[in-house]
């Protein structure tokens, strides 16, 4: 199975997800993500097999209590795209507030160094709080998505963060749909 962490979102940010993606005209190469999937992912796990569940779930725990993080304010807004503004793959919504910048990233690191003691490689991107809003196909309707990056800033809202999820992926459609195997308090 596909699995990743993450951050679930409520309904009310779900749906200013909703509204910031309508920004974009649908004229350009973008393909919506869903957004009631919306999340904030802390760390890509990748394909795993069923057994080694017990240990992932086990390392999220221990990576919970040494990150030494409770329950948090997460502020998400504005826009941005992966990897550059000249070559857009991803366009995202970023984590906003100071505390909540820190918080994923104390989560994110925490998580990576129990996953790597369990054996599962980090990803080598770096790490940057956000939810993806549409991938970018192609470069048709580029300077109108950079022009809409660049002069809007969505002001999606504020939740509460008081657990993580250990979710799996099921590529059977496009998009993609996400269920929780296991929710971790903070």
């Amino acid at each position: 199975m596909r699995l990743f962490v993450s951050i679930d979102l409520p309904e009310h940010l779900i749906d200013a997800i909703a509204d910031a993606q309508d920004r974009f005209p649908e004229t350009t190469d973008i393909r919506y993500t869903d957004p009631t999937q919306a999340h904030v992912t802390i760390q890509f796990l990748g394909e795993m097999p069923s057994s080694r569940l017990t240990d992932i779930q086990l390392a999220l725990e221990r990576a919970v209590e040494s990150a030494a993080v409770s329950s948090f304010e997460l502020t998400v807004g504005g826009l941005g795209a992966f990897p550059s503004m000249s070559y857009i793959t991803v366009i995202w919504t970023g984590v906003r507030n100071d505390v909540g910048v820190d918080r994923t990233t104390r989560l994110h690191t925490a998580v990576e160094t129990e996953m790597t003691d369990i054996g599962i490689s980090p990803d080598d991107h770096p790490f940057t709080p956000h939810i993806t809003l549409a991938r970018m196909d192609g470069a048709h309707g580029k300077s109108t998505v950079q022009r809409v990056i660049e002069t809007q800033d969505p002001d999606i809202g504020t939740t509460t963060v008081d657990a993580i999820q250990l979710k799996k992926s099921i590529l059977t459609g496009s998009p993609p749909t996400y269920e929780t195997v296991e929710t971790i308090p903070i």
